[in-house]
């Protein structure tokens, strides 16, 4: 279960009804970061800036308030804030945490992006 909270209250939703939602393995590599930073609140805001090759990136950052107009996603202990303006980028979006042979980081599946740049870290609507 996801709880949802906004301005308007609290809302809990099926985690394919979260407007942002987190993979086991982010909310774990999320954890495993926090402590590492001596972080003791594992919240994280989730934002989209203007840059890279493509116009937007995706931008992560410990955070332990909520702003106001905030998104509050809550996952495994990991607390979400999202803007209303990257909600608007982000609805709908999967964060997920990939390790590889040649890759290692969060991965943004958005189904709100028409393209994306090579590394996967920029993208267009």
């Amino acid at each position: 279960m996801v709880q949802l909270t906004n301005a308007s209250g609290t809302l809990s939703l099926d985690k394919g009804g979260a407007p942002i939602s987190l993979t086991d393995a982010a909310a774990s590599k999320i954890h495993a970061m926090a402590e590492e930073h001596g972080v003791q609140h594992h919240g994280v805001r989730v934002m989209v800036v203007g840059g890279g090759c493509s116009g937007l990136t995706y931008d992560m950052d410990f955070e332990t308030e909520e702003r106001e107009g905030d998104l509050v996603v809550e996952h495994d202990g990991v607390t979400v804030y999202v803007d209303p303006m990257s909600l608007a980028y982000l609805e709908g979006t999967k964060i997920d945490f990939v390790q590889t042979f040649s890759f290692s980081g969060f991965h943004f599946d958005n189904p709100n992006a028409q393209k994306s740049c090579g590394c996967g870290s920029s993208f267009t609507v």
